[in-house]
């Protein structure tokens, strides 16, 4: 017996429903206890079978779960149901549909049932339903039941999850062979006609087992079998439980590589999540992505060359970009004219000013705002050097998120250059990173590109070639 204040990995092995019920909400919300829970708990799992229930809205997917759940527990199976719903689009989570037509299990200590939102996720699972499924699995249940919400055609995330898909189908709703395309054939080891006792259900029949005769890969091995079921009178739930059972035992010789080929999946997905999430805290400038989304809609870029220089960022430029670090070429002549200013990150330019022009008696130019960046920028005259003082003029700009990370101070070095495309050009020749491998206008309708700051230990550099003399900004 586990009290409360047992760890809640140790409460979960227990088949503590609290403890279940806490796990997958940690998981639901990708916090990094959720994580580090399924690292405690992932050895003791791979005991429970997961039955995926798929099909169109309206099939009777629900009522279905709630009497296999009712005949495997007459067989004294524990059983685990994931319900995925639709996303609430005023709270966010689930609408609890499917759990309200299974109240008669509610009381039964041997069920756990859980309703899960999609939150926007793709092929009718919720993204963390694999998870969930590893907690029913760990707190000792011997099925677990994955009812997805119903789509259509290309609800086919299931045969990634589940041990065993069943598609549920019903007469009367016009084109049978419609309703079959698509990937739905595929994943499907066993076809479910529910509402059965309704006009059309042998003709509904009839057309998946053309469309199989069809498929010739099906004249070899498991051929998915079409059960009539009335789920509403229980009527042949006992004989899906025993053709699932007969599925499981043929394809246990199978079944290893189908748990390896759905690990595959999930750790694809998971190393994709994870690197953006890398990306954007460790690599990226604040305010960066959205530097090249907005280059990438103005089609200053495309989006593979734009993917391939922050894979470049990301990993060194010759993993990540189509140019190499080769050894540096000599420098073209006067590369770098001299130094056009300095960059500084104010809260406000016309409160910088009172310095630098009320203290100082420097002069400044009219601000101007810098499109697509959402900034105001003046420039203070030093001589032949210039402070720019950069103020945001939006929520969530790059000089918005620059100064909440780091606070007001210099932002960045700006070296006048005569070409910019050649310098651009001798700066990716020397395998350098850079946040733009074409340039971008700036203020007064000048070119600019940025060096990334971890090629100069930390100081992002500018490279700007003034506008010509009467070039429009």
């Amino acid at each position: 017996m586990t009290t409360a204040s047992a760890p809640l990995s140790e409460r979960l092995l227990a088949g503590d429903p609290r403890a279940i019920a806490r796990a997958i909400s940690l998981i639901e919300n990708e916090a990094p206890e959720g994580a580090a829970l399924i690292g405690r708990i992932f050895a003791k799992t791979g005991n429970a079978y997961l039955i995926g229930i798929t099909g169109p809205p309206g099939a009777g997917k629900s009522t279905l779960v709630d009497k296999i759940t009712a005949e495997l527990r007459t067989r004294g199976r524990k059983v685990g149901i994931l319900a995925v719903d639709p996303t609430s689009p005023f709270s966010g989570g689930a609408i609890l549909g499917d759990r309200v037509r299974m109240q008669a299990h509610a009381e039964d200590e041997g069920v756990f049932i859980r309703s899960m939102a999609t939150r926007g996720h793709l092929g009718g699972l919720a993204r963390t339903t694999a998870e969930a499924a590893i907690v029913l699995d760990a707190a000792g249940y011997d099925v677990v039941i994955i009812e997805t919400v119903g789509v259509g055609q290309d609800e086919v995330d299931i045969v990634r999850t589940a041990d065993v898909s069943v598609v549920t189908l019903v007469p009367g709703t016009g084109d049978e062979v419609q309703a079959l395309k698509a990937g739905i054939m595929e994943i499907a080891d066993v076809f479910v006609v529910n509402k059965a006792d309704r006009e059309g259900a042998d003709r509904t029949a009839a057309s998946i087992e053309m469309m199989l005769s069809l498929d010739d890969a099906m004249s070899e091995g498991w051929r998915p079998p079409v059960l009539r079921t009335e789920a509403t009178a229980n009527r042949g739930i006992g004989e899906l439980i025993d053709t699932i059972d007969r599925f499981r035992e043929q394809s246990s010789d199978t079944l290893g590589a189908r748990r390896r080929a759905r690990a595959e999946w999930r750790l694809r997905e998971i190393l994709g999540r994870r690197f953006m999430q890398h990306l954007e805290a460790n690599v990226l400038q604040p305010g960066e992505f959205g530097l090249w989304l907005d280059r990438i809609a103005a089609r200053e870029v495309d989006p593979y060359g734009a993917a391939a220089t922050v894979m470049g960022q990301a990993l060194g430029n010759e993993l990540g970009g189509d140019f190499s670090r080769s050894a540096p070429k000599s420098p073209p002549s006067a590369l770098v004219a001299a130094i056009d200013h300095v960059g500084i990150a104010v809260e406000d330019a016309d409160a910088s000013l009172k310095f630098f022009a009320g203290v100082l008696g420097l002069t400044s130019d009219a601000p101007q705002d810098v499109k697509g960046q959402n900034t105001r920028v003046r420039f203070v005259n030093t001589g032949d050097a210039k402070l720019e003082l950069v103020e945001s003029i939006a929520p969530g700009s790059p000089i918005a998120n620059y100064l909440e990370k780091r606070g007001p101070g210099l932002h960045h070095v700006a070296l006048r250059v005569c070409d910019i495309h050649a310098a651009i050009a001798h700066v990716l020749g020397a395998g350098v990173r850079m946040i733009d491998k074409e340039p971008r206008r700036g203020a007064h309708g000048s070119l600019i590109a940025f060096v990334h700051p971890a090629e100069t230990h930390g100081v992002l550099v500018e490279l700007k070639q003034p506008a010509a003399s009467g070039e429009s900004h």
